[in-house]
């Protein structure tokens, strides 16, 4: 069985939105300030989907391994 990751990354926000690698650092910036986070804590795909309004599942299938 596959391991999947917890957390997601620019690369995947890219392949998910279409938008630019700098728009995906961006978007998890804003993620981090909005959840209080701090700089070197990791965004979750739970959280991200929450934000941006994406369905966990769907996100996983097109997340890049």
């Amino acid at each position: 069985m596959k391991q999947k990751r917890l957390c997601i990354y620019p690369k995947d926000i890219v392949k998910i939105t279409g938008k630019s690698e700098r728009y995906a650092r961006n978007l998890i910036q804003k993620i981090k300030e909005k959840l209080n986070k701090e700089e070197h804590q990791f965004i979750t795909v739970e959280e991200f989907c929450a934000y941006a309004g994406f369905e966990p599942e769907k996100v996983k299938e097109v997340m890049i391994d």
